[in-house]
């Protein structure tokens, strides 16, 4: 069972605008989040990484470049990885958005809430998006163990709400409960799927060291839990 580190992108022009940025182009980091990308491939540095994998847009490409040169990869690029199509609300401010009753429905029931149709931008409910990022995620997990071992790390560079939805379904407490989950910008989260249990090792992390997440040699392929919580 290989270990997948989701990374978001980091800091970037619409986060500082305050702007829900979706699929619009040209939506690039800041200078604080080239810092951060830059700190974040430095983390990766000494870890034995076997896939790169990136949403298509300029913010989360900016931010995997780095990180993959670190562990002398290439980028993949999977446009299922890519933000959330918000239709109708890309490029509007989230101080505006608030006040509208479909933020409420996001929040507090987000399984029936689907985004507003626009002539440019696609659109859809947060339970496709939730199925599209989880299916793709596992698909890379599956390749993966299956070209590098159950031991093996790869990474996912993609958006928060991308994010949130995955670690929803690694935690079985679904999307209905995935306003729960945090992703800040460069954060790491880290989950590992089992024929059993899928665990999640960390959320929303912004420690510096990654190492303590590559599996033991003398870890159980299984896919069990240990009891009594394991030596770590």
């Amino acid at each position: 069972m290989p270990t997948v580190l989701l990374v978001r992108h980091g800091h970037s022009s619409a986060n500082g605008d305050g702007v829900l940025a979706g699929r619009m182009p040209g939506i690039h980091l800041t200078e604080r989040g080239r810092e951060q990308a830059a700190r974040l491939a430095e983390r990766f540095r000494e870890l034995p990484v076997a896939r790169v994998v990136s949403s298509p847009l300029e913010r989360c490409l900016e931010t995997a470049a780095p990180l993959a040169a670190a562990v002398g990869l290439e980028v993949t690029v999977d446009d299922e990885l890519q933000e959330c199509a918000y239709g109708a609300w890309t490029g509007r401010a989230l101080k505006d958005l608030a006040g509208e009753d479909l933020w409420r429905t996001v929040q507090d029931d987000p399984e029936t809430a689907r985004f507003p149709d626009h002539e440019r931008y696609a659109a859809e409910s947060l339970r496709e998006m939730s199925d599209r990022v989880v299916a793709a995620v596992r698909r890379h997990d599956e390749e993966v163990s299956a070209a590098a071992g159950d031991s093996a790390v790869w990474v996912a560079v993609t958006h928060g709400d991308l994010l949130k939805a995955t670690l929803a379904d690694a935690t079985g407490s679904g999307l209905a409960k995935f306003q729960r989950f945090t992703a800040d910008p460069a954060s790491v989260s880290v989950v590992r799927y089992g024929s059993r249990h899928t665990f999640l090792l960390a959320a929303n992390d912004t420690a510096p060291e990654l190492a303590r997440f590559q599996p033991p040699p003398q870890a159980p392929a299984s896919g069990d839990a240990a009891v009594g919580g394991g030596a770590g």
